[in-house]
């Protein structure tokens, strides 16, 4: 692309940013991105060399040096829900490659990274209000954010600086070019029986999205089509139900959400569970929990199912919750905490057990 086109392209999209930002003072970044018909890699791309410094794409290395940067935030997001954790990211290994590349981070901050669909990181320095907020900022190659690192007071701040230092990239240009995915191909008239017989002879959970894979099934779909063996729909609501349950039981349990680069875990008790509205021409309503090192954020209005699931494994049936948009795109997945090589906890199986059953028909 022509430079001079790049530079009209990059101060057409801040100019529009920031009349944006005059009329809706605390519109959200990502909020803003949609409206310009924009993304959000794009929008703080054009503020490279100012609040935002580009950073090289060699995220092996990268991903290694974040342990020096001490307790911080750190925020996995998809449209739908948020999840929050402060903490230290205590253990990082990277390995495989291509498409396998991926990263495991262990510790008070949990995440599983798909590195394949890492595009582009920011460093970036934004003052919101009387606070000025530090981070590392990554994004798929659509330009929606993966991840985001936010530094905390008791941050090692000079560790921050010499790692931007290290990893500033040579383009600092404030064009960022993104491209969209390909559409999933799915098998449309899946072998059925086939399906189901697979989903019997599991032996890990982690063994199921591979069999998915095999059999080019859609997630949703085959939740679907496995309803009455392995799956039951309950009411969306049931989302509050658990957390409000594991929270008086002090139940441990698991809450995974993710996006196309990056699965955050949580494994804990929840304590703080609150249901909030916002908004005035539109009613927006977000099931929170608040707990000093964890919070999560739950859109209820983009939630529009919600599914038990079973696996059979060598350590018997292991059962999540999980929670679909209309587009059936997977939100957010709950199970009780469990060690591996350890049966599911009897007191998450009751809970689940307690989840009223829904029939098909009753959701539209």
């Amino acid at each position: 692309m022509n430079e001079l086109i790049e530079t009209q392209m990059a101060e057409s999209i801040a100019k529009a940013w920031q009349e944006t930002q005059a009329i809706v003072p605390d519109i959200r970044i990502r909020e803003a991105a949609k409206a310009l018909n924009s993304s959000e890699a794009q929008l703080v791309a054009t503020m490279v060399g100012k609040e935002a410094i580009r950073l090289k794409s060699d995220w092996k290395n990268l991903l290694k040096r974040l342990p020096e940067l001490g307790r911080v935030m750190s925020l996995t997001r998809n449209d739908a829900c948020i999840l929050e954790h402060k903490g230290v990211f205590e253990k990082v290994r990277v390995f495989g490659k291509k498409d396998h590349h991926m990263a495991i981070v262990i510790g008070p901050i949990e995440t599983r990274i798909f590195l394949k669909s890492w595009h582009v990181a920011f460093a970036v320095k934004q003052q919101k209000k009387n606070r000025l907020l530090t981070s590392l900022q990554f994004f798929d190659h659509e330009g929606h954010a993966i991840t985001k690192i936010y530094l905390e007071k008791e941050s090692n701040y000079e560790a921050y600086e010499a790692l931007v230092k290290d990893f500033k990239s040579n383009d600092q240009g404030k064009e960022q070019e993104v491209s969209v995915y390909p559409p999933e191909i799915y098998e449309k008239d899946l072998d059925i029986e086939s399906l189901l017989q697979d989903w019997s002879n599991l032996k890990d959970t982690h063994d199921f999205f591979p069999m998915l894979k095999n059999h080019k099934a859609q997630r949703y779909h085959a939740v679907e089509l496995a309803e009455g063996k392995f799956t039951y729909q309950v009411n969306i609501s049931t989302v509050q139900e658990i957390l409000e349950k594991a929270s008086m039981r002090q139940l441990p349990i698991m809450i995974f959400v993710g996006n196309r680069g990056n699965l955050q875990i949580h494994q804990g008790t929840v304590r703080t569970i609150r249901l909030l509205e916002r908004g005035h021409t539109s009613i927006e309503k977000w099931l929170n929990v608040l707990d000093p090192n964890f919070n999560m954020h739950l859109k209820m209005n983009l939630v529009h199912t919600a599914w038990v699931v079973s696996k059979p494994t060598n350590d018997g049936i292991i059962t999540s919750v999980e929670f679909y948009d209309k587009k059936q795109r997977l939100i957010v997945q709950f199970f009780g905490l469990r060690k591996p090589g350890s049966t599911q906890n009897a007191d998450w199986s009751a809970l689940v057990s307690e989840l009223p059953k829904v029939e098909s028909s009753a959701i539209e």
